[in-house]
């Protein structure tokens, strides 16, 4: 256990080791940069008053305002520096104070409510030191951060400035242009598009009359704001040599051009879909004329196929009839051509059939007549009977009539 506690209040020495010479780092760093800071404004002192105190300059007159204004923040320095080191020097009176009571502790409630008393007063005094150097380094930064982009604002207008003067006259040159071309085509153009032209015309083009460089300094700052009325404090921290009025003019401008320009599009968007519309009508009045043309050439042309299939069907029956003819004609005559054999055999066959028929007829006679004889006997026998048998029934019949 002994063993623990003697580590363990070793890694503590260690640590407090530690921190002290880290303590003493960042103190060596601070002071050394500090230094630095010194040097290179005691470097910046010696170049500026080399050109403001300079009496054979040939901006003398300017410089004796800087030299005003240098004089005026020295002695404002001056007075800020005594105020800072009387606030330090009270604050370090109250901590030696808490100090010496902190040698002679008395354990008794009224010391330690004094003692307390006495930390708060040090405590608050240090907390609005601090909140008050706090207020100072934001407003020094600010106006940093403004005297910086007021030198970036003259820095890029003297370079604007040595711009060849061609390229300056061909800006101002090609609004006009753009005037005779909006007067030519205004009978043309959607109401809205030539409205925003004119306004653009009235008030100045595009940039509201604005050099390239403050208009995009001011739509950076209106945009970063959506348009919000606090975008035109930021705005005059870039826009130097504009006035509140001057920005809350342009924004106001610049919400109607906004509108207009919306306008414009919207109505070149219902202008192109209405030329859209109108270019898709004609096509499919196009299309339904040359679909049209088509089926009048189809149905021509199924016509004319109908006509030569009927012209086929014509000299094919034709043909037809004329083979049948031929056939016809070609049986007739071998028709005509037998008989006309027959008609031959026929009379070369005559005179052997009669005398055929003469020997059938003499044979026939001849035998009917053969038959005659023999049964004339018969028919004699037989006609004696029939008389004697209608004798003897008519002698019936008598003796009956008698009786």
């Amino acid at each position: 256990q002994n063993d623990s506690h003697s580590s363990t209040a070793g890694a503590g020495r260690q640590f407090q080791n530690w921190k002290m010479k880290a303590e003493q780092a960042k103190k060596v760093e601070f002071i050394r940069t500090a230094e630095k800071l010194k040097t290179q404004l005691a470097n910046a002192e010696k170049d500026k008053n080399g050109n403001l105190y300079n009496r054979k300059s040939d901006f003398r007159a300017e410089y004796s305002i800087l030299e005003e204004l240098e004089r005026s923040m020295s002695v404002s320095r001056k007075t800020e520096k005594a105020k800072i080191l009387q606030q330090l020097s009270k604050i370090q009176h109250n901590v030696k104070r808490l100090q010496r009571q902190l040698k002679d502790v008395k354990p008794t409630p009224e010391f330690v409510d004094k003692l307390k008393e006495l930390m708060e007063e040090v405590e608050n005094a240090i907390n609005a030191f601090k909140e008050e150097q706090r207020q100072i380094y934001e407003q020094l930064l600010k106006e940093e951060k403004t005297a910086v982009n007021e030198l970036s604002v003259f820095e890029r207008k003297v370079e604007l400035w040595a711009l060849d003067s061609s390229t300056t006259e061909k800006v101002l040159k090609f609004p006009l242009a753009r005037v005779s071309v909006d007067k030519k085509l205004e009978n043309n153009l959607p109401k809205d598009v030539v409205e925003f032209e004119r306004f653009l015309q009235r008030t100045g083009g595009r940039q509201g009359g604005w050099d390239n460089y403050d208009h995009q300094n001011f739509l950076k700052v209106w945009t970063k704001h959506k348009g919000r009325l606090s975008y035109v404090d930021e705005a005059l921290e870039y826009l130097c040599g504009r006035t509140k009025e001057d920005i809350e003019q342009h924004g106001k401008r610049y919400q109607e051009f906004l509108i207009l320009h919306e306008r414009k599009k919207e109505s070149i968007k219902k202008w192109k879909e209405k030329q859209q519309q109108e270019k898709e009508r004609n096509l499919k009045e196009k299309e339904k004329s040359e679909k049209m043309l088509k089926e009048e050439w189809l149905q021509c042309e199924e016509a004319q196929k109908q006509k030569a299939e009927e012209r086929r069907r014509q000299q094919a029956a034709a043909e037809a009839w004329k083979k049948q003819k031929a056939i016809a004609f070609a049986m007739e005559q071998a028709s005509q051509l037998k008989l006309e054999e027959e008609k031959e055999k026929k009379q070369l066959k005559e005179p052997q059939r009669q005398c055929h028929m003469k020997l059938l007829l003499a044979r026939y006679s001849l035998q009917k007549k053969e038959k005659e004889e023999l049964e004339k006997p018969e028919k004699e026998k037989r006609e004696e009977a029939e008389k004697e048998e209608r004798k003897r029934i008519a002698a019936e019949e008598i003796t009956k009539f008698q009786k």
